[in-house]
């Protein structure tokens, strides 16, 4: 398997913390990157390669992979237009979502502790994403509301009726024709001239319209993880988030994570 992510886009809202020029994925937690971070643990969870949709500052983050040694793990696909919405990075990585395997579809902008992706990697369920119960839904949050056990939407606003939400840590486990039913539902937003729309829409159009329990859910409350928006993020991931990930990563413990919707308690590895 395969990761393929978005990391394309400017970062405008993080213009306040110092980071402007940037590319988010290059930010540093304890002296690594998030590009190297990402690497790291996919490689620890057997993903064979990872492909990097880019775009502001590509050069930044080709230097990055070549000064890291992972030229032969990363490979770099560039958008042009990637002041538009990430709905266009999406898009351009049509070709690598449509290979007939299965893939993972991934945010750039996420500092998370490892076990969360052994978690989606090894789900049994070859369509899956990760959710959250506790976590802040501000504004920026894609939530994931569940009813009746099936994900009943997907989207930053809430426009269904549901058991309870969660935050989307923002990766997806994909089979193979998932993947192509994404890409086809994207190429009708860039059809009709959608192109500042959130990738999350079309991956929603497919959530909401596919067969009942084809798309599942892992619920990864209590494990440590934020993704990066604003200044106030990175500074929460530099002095809450990370130390928890070396707190844990030291202690080798397992993690207690709410168990799903009978509300018993599941240790994790």
């Amino acid at each position: 398997m395969k990761a393929v992510m978005l990391a394309a886009g400017v970062g405008a809202r993080l213009s306040n913390s110092g980071t402007r020029n940037v590319p988010k994925i290059l930010l540093q937690f304890g002296n690594k990157s998030l590009l190297q971070r990402h690497i790291d643990i996919l490689k620890k969870n057997g993903i064979e390669e990872l492909v990097l949709g880019v775009g502001f500052n590509r050069e930044d983050i080709e230097q990055e992979i070549a000064a890291i040694g992972a030229g032969g793990f990363v490979r770099t696909v560039f958008n042009p237009d990637y002041e538009a919405g990430s709905i266009v990075t999406l898009w351009t990585l049509r070709d690598e979502l449509c290979r007939g395997r299965p893939v993972l579809l991934m945010d750039g902008d996420v500092l998370y502790d490892h076990r969360l992706m052994k978690r989606l990697v090894t789900s049994d369920n070859p369509n899956c994403l990760l959710l959250d119960r506790v976590v802040a839904l501000d504004d920026e949050a894609v939530k994931l509301c569940i009813r009746d056990g099936e994900i009943v939407e997907f989207r930053k606003w809430l426009s269904a009726e549901f058991d309870f939400c969660g935050e989307s840590v923002g990766f997806i486990k994909m089979s193979a024709r998932l993947a192509e039913s994404v890409v086809a539902q994207t190429q009708l937003y860039i059809g009709q001239g959608r192109r500042n729309d959130p990738y999350e829409e079309p991956v929603r159009d497919v959530i909401l319209t596919s067969r009942r329990n084809t798309i599942a859910y892992e619920d990864v409350t209590g494990l440590p993880w934020i993704e990066i928006d604003y200044a106030a993020d990175v500074e929460r991931a530099r002095t809450e988030i990370l130390p928890r990930i070396v707190a844990a990563t030291r202690l080798g413990h397992p993690a207690m994570i709410p168990g799903g919707e009978a509300g018993r308690a599941t240790y994790y590895e």
